[in-house]
Parts: C-alpha cells; structure tokens; sequence
C-alpha cells in the first residue's frame, strides 16, 4: 500500500506552467472549469476582518491536503482555504479504503497523512504557486477575485496542541519567510523571474478548531483561551451535529429524512458537548474575543457518527462518518438553531452537503466560509465547484442584486422588510427608505440604510434561514429516496490496459493521483522464449492489444487509496488496484510490494530504466537506443528491441515472457516522450 508523497516544488511550477501552456490545463482540470471572477457581480465577504473574494472553499479535508489540491479548489474559485487538519499524531494508520461516495457519503479517515512539517510545506507551496498564477497574468482574473485566505485547522486536545511540534507548525503558518526564502531557491530557471515575487510569509492567523467527537466542552474553552491568549489568532469552533440532541436527531435523520438505515450510537450523544454548554462557552469565548480585538465564531459541522453497517470499509471500523446531503439538513436545523439564539452577528462558518443548488441559500444566510468536500468527490470533481458560481450569478441577477450583502436583503422576497421590524432603534423615515429601495431593484441599499445597513443585513440573516431551512427539511431531494442508489456498475473487471475509457477516474481523485497516459493503439504479438543448450527459441507466444484513444493510469505518491475512483468506475476492480501505478521513487517502488507497477528514470541521452512488478514478480528493463537489457527472476537477457526473439542473447534458467518487456517500453514512451505528466518530473 503506498503512502502519499510531497512532489518536489521545481517539478510541481514546471508542470503547472507547461501544462497551462500546452493542454490548456492545470494539474488535469482545463481551463473552462476554472473560475476567475465575473466583472459585474462582486461575491467578496469578510472572514475576521479579512476580505476574500469568495465564500467558497474546501473544507478540511481531501480537497486541502497537497499543494496541488489546494490550486485546485483556488481554480474552481475557492477563496477560504480551510487547510486539512492537522495534529500531534502524525502518523497515522488510516484504513483503507476510506470515503464511501456509493450514495450519500460516508469516511473513516479524519486527519492529516503527512508529517507536521511536510503539510506545512505543501500549505507554503500552494500559497506561492498560486502567487504565481496570480502575477503570471496568464488566467484573466478580475480585479479583485485573487484575495485569498488560508485558514489554518488544528485538533484535537489541548495538549497537542500546545505541544511544541503543533506550535512549529502554527508559528510557520504566522511566518513563513525561512521556508519561503528556501523554495523561492527552487524555482527553475526558466520561470526565474518568479523568484523575485514579494511572497505572503504571513499565511494565516485564523484558526478553525476541530474538536472531533468526545472532547469535553472545558476542554474546548481552554484552548480557545490559548490559542487567544498565548498565540493571538482569529478562531473558529468546529462543532457537532449531536448539540441537536437525541432525540431531534435521530427523528430528523431516520423518521424525517427516512435515513432508517442509519442508526447513531448513544456514545455519540453521551461523550459530545450539549446544547446547554456549547451556548455558554460560545457566549464567553466571543465576549473574550471581542475584549481582545479579535475575531470568534463557530463551524457547522463535523461530520455525524453513524454505526458502520456496510461492507465498503474494514469490517474493524465499527463507526463511519456520514456527510453529504442528510447531514445538509441536520446542519442546517443547527444553522436555525443558533441564529434564533445569537442573531445574525454570531459569525458561522458551514460545511455539510454543500453543491450547486444550495450554494447560493448558504450565501443567502450569510454562512462564511461555505466549504466543501463530498459534492467535489462526484464526477467532474474540482470542476462541479465552478459551476456552483454560476448558479450563484443567476439567483443574484434575477433579484437584481450585485454584491453579496445585498443579496442576502434580496434573496428571499419580503424577508428583508420584515426584518427591518426587528431593529430597534430605526427611525421611521430611514425604514421608509429602506423599504421604497427594496421595491426598487436598481436602488442601493446601502445608502438608504446608512448606518443601520450591518445590522439591516444581520437581521435578515435570521429571517433567511427560518425559510431556508424549512424548505430543505421538506426538500425531497435530501431524503433517502432520492439518495439510495449508488453508481452503476456495467459488469465486466478491469484490466491493466484498455477499459470504456469513460475517463471518471481522473477528476473523482481528489489528489490528481489518476491521469491519461498517451499510448496510441496499438497490436503485437509478444514471444515467450527458453533457452536450449546455447540458443533461444520461442516456445509460445500471447497478442498483447491496446484499442482504446488512450490507457488510465496511476501516480502511487498521490494515492491513498481512498477507493473513490473504485465507486465511480462502471467497472469492477478499482483503477486505483487495476491500472499501471507509478512510483515516484525506487525506494517506494521497492518498499510497497503488495501493489504491482512501475517505476522509470531517466539514465542519460536516449537512456531508459525500468522497473516492473507483475503479478507480485518483479522485472529490470534498461533501454540504450534499440538495444535493451531485460532481466527477472531466472534471467538475464539483452535483446534489439527491433527483433527481440532473433536477438536475444544471455543467461536464462526460466521461460522469458517478452510481453512484460515491450509493456514496460511502452511506459517509457508514454511517460518520458514529451507527455505532461508528474511521472516525468521526478524520472
């Protein structure tokens, strides 16, 4: 099984810009999935304080792990990158695999894979390459859609948090500059320029606090305290969808929603913090928080422990984590709750079933930032998250509403009216006005409220998400129903080569870890070879076809095997299991020898090596020109590549398939003769 790996920064800026330059393309997702602004609808929020150009971005999770997946999200126009969570323990055994996508959503794996300082690393790395798409003036962005916030996530106990190497990690997000100062030494020559670009040092100094399931709600004040007191950062507690009770919710996921299947352990409730405490240590942090000029506010949700009754997981994991469009509603119930007890002004970060149809309700309420992460492990991947802006751009144009603030007075007719009711203090005439520009949809609203117009908005807030909510409990389309039946599967098994080339698999990963590999069709007829006395003859031989316009294959660095390509393919087996996998290392390749496949380098001018594994055997390939050196288990023989059975030559004590030598040639071609691929950066 192999473990994810950082790529070498030179190798990521190289492959970022050839692929822009030659597929029209940034690590696999093309150009017109990208979103770089609109110059007539502004959708910038404030996020403590800070302005960004968008609410959207990646919750903590698959989509905010590597470098590459955090450019990823920022293409699709995220703009608060909620950075995976970190911890003391960092290195975990995640089971495998770990998202279950077959219907609603469900995972097993809850923190980061990486070393503490190598997720520091790939957070830096992401913050500098999309600097440089920024300064590169090569995406057409809008003036303005490039403020980009990075927010850091840390769990899980006080006591790692306050261990020291958390706290390395935390002071290398408030200043980056030593590591910086280092990859800024990186950048290839032939994007030098870029090495003079003023780079952030200073990533982040907000903080999203993922308590998990189970940390006791002193517990949780405490560290707010420290992370307010000993480290001055903006905060944001992430909570659970258990503050709705058991009773509430379990009527509401199984009876409401008709989630029968899904039973939530009583543990869940009896470990995690109630409503009751949750309302006293948010009243106090925030008041701490205020008292101290900085910004408080609370994340919904985690995601909601559910007993594991499928057999998609290890049947060791008594427990799996439910997301996706039933955990949408609960969330939601919890969004209602809490402004009916905060108001509008309680800042609410939200991550829980978010996609295209309801982004724009969740800007409508005012949640900030609106993250997300099940919906972009669909087909299309990263790319769904674009078009989620385009249904954003319809719902504001058909209210007349430019910017995001007045969309919220906007967006749901007569709320805003009825909200003006709500402010005390608010003089007659000024509410006159307020209510004449709401009639009028080229009217600004913001000089007719004047000074009332925050708390006009904050109002109304309340009033959205009392319809909001409403209607998606109602909505069928987060009901069982219309949510049971999983991807379809046509029947027939992968196999190394060749498959329906439908192409899935390629944007489903959420690290880019599947891609194209470019081998043309192609038909040989491949000897199987025995040495007798001095000479080789062929004693059989196999036809060895590729049919389809191109092969799938497989980066083992970017893989962890999360089994999502699995769900999505119509066939059975998995690309990740089936397909060619490449190692980025020779010592990886030798070092997970569980997984059969490949890996190549470079060897000098028109030099190739190739190490092969097939069927758990392994195999050399050394290419120089036409002639080749091909050795297993057995034997050891050198060939022309031209005439492989009439010149083959060596020591062999075991029959010579040659099928395996002309497959691992065609990797060669395929990888090192002018294809974009990641593969070609480290070979």
């Amino acid at each position: 099984m192999a473990e994810l790996r950082p790529y070498p920064f030179a190798a990521l800026v190289h492959r970022m810009f050839r692929e822009l330059r030659e597929r029209d393309a940034i690590f696999d997702l093309p150009r017109r999935k990208f979103f770089v602004g609109d110059v007539k609808h502004d959708y910038s929020v404030s996020f403590h304080g800070q302005r960004a150009s968008s609410a959207l971005g990646p919750a903590a999770g698959p989509q905010s792990q590597l470098a590459q997946n955090i450019v990823l999200s920022w293409l699709a126009g995220g703009r608060i990158m909620e950075l995976k969570t970190v911890q003391i323990l960092d290195e975990l055994e995640i089971p495998r695999p770990c998202i279950d996508m077959q219907t609603v959503g469900f995972n097993v794996e809850w923190s980061q894979e990486l070393k503490l300082a190598q997720s520091l690393e790939e957070y830096v790395k992401a913050s500098m390459l999309i600097e440089m798409l920024v300064a590169s003036g090569e995406l057409g962005l809008v003036d303005g859609f490039d403020d980009v916030i990075y927010d850091m996530s840390v769990g899980y106990d006080l006591a790692g948090i306050r261990s020291e190497p958390v706290q390395t990690f935390v002071r290398g997000m408030l200043d980056a500059s030593t590591l910086i100062e280092r990859l800024r030494g990186e950048i290839p020559d032939e994007h030098a320029k870029l090495r003079e670009l003023d780079y952030r040092t200073r990533l982040s100094d907000t903080l999203t606090l993922s308590t998990f399931h189970g940390c006791p709600p002193d517990e949780i004040e405490r560290i707010i305290e420290f992370l307010q007191d000993e480290v001055d950062l903006h905060c944001i507690v992430k909570l659970n969808p258990t503050l709705l009770g058991p009773v509430d919710g379990r009527r509401l996921l199984t009876e409401t929603l008709g989630y029968a299947d899904l039973r939530i352990p009583d543990t869940a409730y009896e470990k995690d913090t109630k409503w009751e405490q949750a309302v006293a240590f948010i009243e106090r942090l925030g008041k701490r928080a205020a008292d101290r000029g900085r910004g408080f506010g609370i994340k919904l949700t985690n995601t909601q422990i559910v007993e594991n009754h499928r057999d998609f997981f290890p049947a060791k994991e008594k427990e799996m984590y439910l997301s996706g469009r039933p955990l949408h509603v609960l969330a939601m119930e919890l969004v209602r709750r809490f402004r009916r007890q905060f108001g509008g002004s309680l800042p609410i970060s939200f991550s829980a079933g978010i996609e295209r149809a309801n982004f724009p309700d969740a800007v409508a309420i005012g949640l900030t930032p609106v993250t997300v992460c099940s919906d972009l492990l669909k087909p299309g991947g990263y790319g769904r998250a674009s078009t989620y802006f385009a249904e954003l751009k319809k719902r504001m144009d058909k209210v007349g509403a430019a910017d995001v603030d007045t969309f919220i007075l906007r967006a749901y007719d007569g709320q805003a009216a009825a909200a003006l009711d709500a402010l005390d203090g608010l003089d007659a005439e000024r509410a006159a006005a307020c209510r004449a520009a709401l009639g009028d949809k080229g009217s600004d609203l913001r000089a007719a409220a004047g000074d009332d117009f925050a708390r006009w908005v904050d109002a109304t807030k309340v009033r959205n998400t009392e319809v909001y909510v409403d209607g998606a409990t109602a909505d069928s389309r987060y009901h069982h129903s219309k949510n049971e039946k999983p991807p379809k599967k046509i029947g027939s098994h992968l196999e190394l080569f060749d498959c329906i080339t439908c192409d899935k698999c390629i944007p489903v990963c959420p690290n880019d870890a599947n891609f194209a590999l470019m081998l043309s069709p192609r038909e040989i007829n491949a000897p199987r070879v025995v040495k007798q006395g001095s000479a080789f003859s062929v004693v059989s031989q196999r036809t060895i076809k590729l049919t389809q316009k191109h092969q799938i294959a497989n980066f083992a660095d970017f893989c962890n095997e999360c089994g999502n390509c699995d769900i999505f393919c119509p066939e059975d087996g998995g690309p990740y299991i089936e397909k060619p996998r490449f190692f980025g290392t020779r010592s990886d390749f030798e070092l997970f020898t569980e997984r059969d496949g490949f890996y190549v380098e470079r060897a000098g001018s028109g030099e190739a090596h190739v190490l092969g594994r097939f069927d758990g055997k392994g195999y050399r390939l050394e290419l120089a020109g036409a002639r080749a050196r091909y050795s297993g288990e057995g034997f050891a023989v050198s060939l022309d590549m031209e005439n492989p059975a009439g010149s083959i030559e060596g020591e062999a004590s075991v029959e010579v398939d040659l099928a395996y030598m002309h497959i691992m040639c065609w990797m060669v071609e395929a990888l090192l003769g002018g294809e974009v691929s990641y593969i070609a950066g480290v070979a």
